[in-house]
């Protein structure tokens, strides 16, 4: 189970740095995959509005977060 979260929080981190190149400049590299968040999710949330590269490089962190986190626990 452990695997299945970094795979996902790896995911995010991968995610995160192609929206911010495609917010920056465009993205063909498998944009419909990995520019899903930039593409569909920060358009529909108001609060993202102005900060689309933010809240791109905070999914990355996230994901880095979870991969981290996965990675750290320990067994007893």
């Amino acid at each position: 189970m452990r695997h299945a979260i970094q795979l996902f929080g790896l995911y995010l981190v991968v995610a995160g740095i192609s929206g911010t190149i495609d917010r920056l400049a465009a993205q063909p590299f498998l944009g419909a995959i990995l520019n899903y968040f930039n593409r569909v999710i920060v358009p529909r949330v108001d609060l993202f509005t102005g900060y689309e590269v933010y809240a791109n490089l905070g999914l990355a962190l996230l994901g880095g977060v979870i991969v981290v986190a996965a990675d750290d626990r320990r067994t007893a």
